[in-house]
């Protein structure tokens, strides 16, 4: 089932920066073949906006851009030196309780792009912190807070935990993966420049 993204909605703007909750089905960034994209319909409202991060096409929730090229300088290196904080929610397989710290090193599984993996071996270094939220049927609520952001890193972290998202196609088995029409997982609060933004998964 092909989901057709529709509009996103803007959280926050000023003179630095600019928040969205990026609905799933949209691309963070023009594709190869496909140029509609959150930054396109971002930058056709504010020109000077740049994107500073990126959710997978099939994630929803809150998108950071910044209004400039120094603030995108600015943003990008307090990402990357971990002042910016990013939580999501997902619905995972099976029954989960309590926290924990999923810390497993992930790389490229280069034959089958875009998928990645957990490579002990060559992997960088991929830390995620859970908490379930509560029961839901055969699945769980969670909370989760990448302390590190590669790519994929929430799913392959999920699915070596033995709870894989559920609606996830690349790394669910498929009773999981076809459970839902979409990937349970949602970009659900960003702390940033003084400001937190918070927005609520529609699952």
């Amino acid at each position: 089932m092909t989901l057709t993204p529709r509009a996103l909605r803007i959280v926050h703007a000023d003179a630095r920066l600019v928040v969205i909750d990026k609905p799933a089905g949209l691309l963070s960034v023009p594709g190869r073949t496909e140029p509609d994209c959150a930054s396109a319909r971002v930058q056709a409202e504010f020109p000077d906006a740049l994107i500073v991060h990126r959710l997978d096409q099939a994630t929803s929730g809150l998108l950071l851009f910044a209004r400039g090229a120094q603030a995108q300088r600015e943003l990008s290196a307090d990402f990357a030196e971990r002042r910016i904080e990013k939580r999501y929610v997902a619905i995972v397989g099976g029954q989960l309780d309590g926290e924990g710290l999923i810390d497993l090193p992930l790389a490229a599984d280069w034959p089958n792009r875009p998928r990645q993996q957990v490579d002990l071996a060559r992997g960088k270094p991929s830390q995620t912190r859970w908490r379930a939220l509560g029961r839901e049927g055969a699945h769980t609520r969670v909370e989760l807070t990448p302390i590190t952001g590669r790519s994929h890193q929430l799913r392959v972290h999920l699915a070596a935990l033995g709870h894989p998202i559920v609606g996830d196609a690349l790394y669910a088995p498929p009773a999981l993966a076809t459970a839902s029409p979409r990937l349970l997982l949602h970009a659900s609060a960003l702390q940033v420049a003084g400001h937190h933004f918070v927005s609520f998964p529609e699952f």
